[in-house]
């Protein structure tokens, strides 16, 4: 969908460090403790926000029941106004690009002037589920009504079924891990073990080369891990010291011993939030706000989660651009998800390709080669971390701040998600 006349500008955004997991250093903390932490730095650095601000919406995947509307508590726990409405949507890992695509809609169409948009995840703070059996015998226990009853259900127990079912990440429709289908993607496009462990060894050199040169000093804030409270300035998810060696010392993980998707060059389990602030274009200008960005259009994609779960970039990307009467030499600012180095070059690959964009989207030709020079040029999730529901906020400010730096004209952000799903947003500098 291109927006005609967007009001929508991207003003501001920030995530929290993105930290290795579960097991990390921000073990201790809950998913709604770094939704909240982004939502206060975001609010600090825009103060209006404590009493003006329309809607707060998140994006999350794994939700701990305490706090299912994690927007909501996070919202209050940030010091935002009781009145301001928030709500948390799912959709694997484009849930921050929903909740930005969901709010560009809700001030298009008038609904809200000022709005906070972004995500969080934490893999440290997972449910873990009890036995199916387990839950039987405790509802049926609540039922019982003396030692009669208590009797047969302790004969039917069985201690095995204390065992907790731990989280796994496979596809509910195919059985298959992620990893698992990043391995058949990469064979099913040719793209080599060293090919991938290249471009990982890419993301780990450039995340180090950024954090270096205070890249991201602007978009991560500060946060305070208990018990002792330590403060946390930066990711923990890069390697400065990767090599190609290194990498290639490392053994398959998902198909043993012929595959190509090792720990090296997949993106590492992450906890993390980020928050971007977005506003009719008229109210950030009656503020003096000086708006340089506004989001022009965004796509999303569903295909067959066997054999094209990571296909999202390939779906989305020409489609949106196709509608904006655009082309891969239009757009200044590519950032795109690095789930996988084997996703990322099999999707690069399937838009390089006449007979993927002929029979699957329908064109006449290629679409075209991204240019790499243009793309994640200060990392990606690789090297950053993909903390599964902030990791469109984490995009739409690396790419809004890029764009705004370089001068370009037009930039994509662009995800694939469990289920087969895809999504891409193209900004546009009117500054």
């Amino acid at each position: 969908m291109i927006i005609q006349d967007s009001q929508v500008a991207v003003i501001d955004g920030i995530r929290t460090p993105f930290l290795k997991a579960p097991g990390g250093i921000a073990m201790d903390l809950k998913a709604y403790d770094l939704a909240r932490m982004a939502i206060n730095a975001l609010k600090h650095r825009n103060s209006f926000l404590v009493d003006s601000c329309d809607q707060v919406t998140l994006g999350t995947v794994i939700q701990n029941a305490a706090t299912s509307n994690v927007a909501r508590e996070a919202m209050i726990g940030a010091g935002l106004s009781f009145d301001t409405p928030a709500y948390t949507v799912t959709m694997a890992c484009i849930s921050a690009n929903r909740a930005i695509t969901n709010t560009v809609d809700a001030i298009q169409s008038g609904f809200a002037n000022i709005a906070i948009a972004g995500g969080v995840d934490s893999s440290s703070d997972s449910p873990v589920r009890i036995s199916h059996k387990l839950k039987k015998t405790l509802l049926s226990a609540q039922k019982a009504k003396g030692f009669g009853d208590y009797l047969k259900l302790f004969k039917q127990f069985k201690f095995n079924s204390l065992a907790p079912e731990a989280p796994a990440i496979a596809e509910f429709s195919t059985g298959l891990s992620m990893g698992q289908d990043a391995d058949r993607l990469a064979a099913a496009f040719g793209i080599s073990r060293q090919a991938q462990d290249e471009f990982a060894l890419r993301s780990h050199q450039l995340a180090t080369k950024a954090w270096e040169e205070g890249v991201f000093d602007d978009e991560v804030c500060p946060i305070h891990i208990p018990p002792n409270f330590s403060v946390v300035t930066q990711d923990n998810t890069f390697y400065a010291n990767s090599s190609m060696e290194k990498l290639g010392k490392l053994r398959a993980v998902f198909e043993r011993p012929h595959g190509t998707v090792t720990a090296g060059n997949a993106s590492p389990i992450t906890d993390g939030a980020s928050a971007n602030l977005l506003m009719n274009l008229a109210e950030a200008k009656k503020r003096k706000l000086k708006p340089q960005v506004v989001i022009e259009g965004y796509a999303y994609s569903g295909q067959n989660p066997d054999g094209e779960l990571l296909l999202g970039p390939a779906y989305t990307l020409p489609k949106l651009l196709n509608e904006a009467g655009l082309s891969i030499k239009d757009i200044d600012v590519f950032e795109i998800h690095e789930a996988f180095a084997g996703q990322v070059l099999a999707n690069l690959a399937a838009m390089n390709s006449k007979d993927f964009c002929v029979n699957r989207l329908g064109m006449d030709k290629a679409f075209g080669q991204i240019p790499t020079d243009k793309m994640n040029i200060h990392g990606g999730s690789l090297s950053l971390g993909h903390p599964f529901g902030a990791t469109g906020g984490r995009l739409l400010t690396t790419a809004m701040r890029r764009l705004v730096n370089s001068g370009g004209r037009y930039a994509v952000i662009s995800a694939c998600a469990a289920g087969g799903l895809g999504n891409s947003i193209l900004l546009k500098n009117i500054g």
